[in-house]
């Protein structure tokens, strides 16, 4: 309810402000709901959170993950990510590789229509992610 409650008022937003393009806010976190095809493990808890100097953090799922990242307009990249090294269950680690993994090849962001923010690669589907409530 909170997320379809999130939606429209993206949604009211951005009708409103039909002439600017939606950015993509900073020091603001995201919580990961899809890594390309496949959902997250139930209750792992994936982040993201761009800050203002051009270094992007988390939680993958295991571990606390860090990266630089580029953003201008609806181009986003990040290098490659560094994280702690706690180890985890097996399937933990295996869907924290993939996010990483996933990560390093995001080239744009978008928003879909329920407001979900989508990061893209150049080939296949894209990361998905809800605002986290603050």
């Amino acid at each position: 309810m909170k997320h379809l409650l999130a939606a429209g008022l993206l949604a009211a937003g951005l009708i409103g402000c039909a002439a600017t393009a939606p950015q993509l806010e900073t020091e603001h976190s995201y919580k990961v709901e899809w890594i390309g095809e496949r959902p997250l493990i139930d209750r792992s808890h994936l982040t993201i959170t761009l800050g203002d100097d051009g270094r992007a953090y988390g939680n993958a799922g295991c571990n606390h993950w860090f990266a630089g990242y580029q953003l201008d307009g609806d181009t986003l990249s990040f290098s490659a990510a560094g994280s702690t090294r706690k180890m985890c269950a097996e399937a933990l680690m295996e869907q924290e590789a993939r996010f990483l993994d996933s990560l390093s090849k995001v080239q744009r962001w978008d928003l879909n229509s329920i407001g979900q923010l989508q990061l893209w690669p150049a080939n296949g589907k894209p990361i998905r992610l809800w605002p986290e409530d603050n």
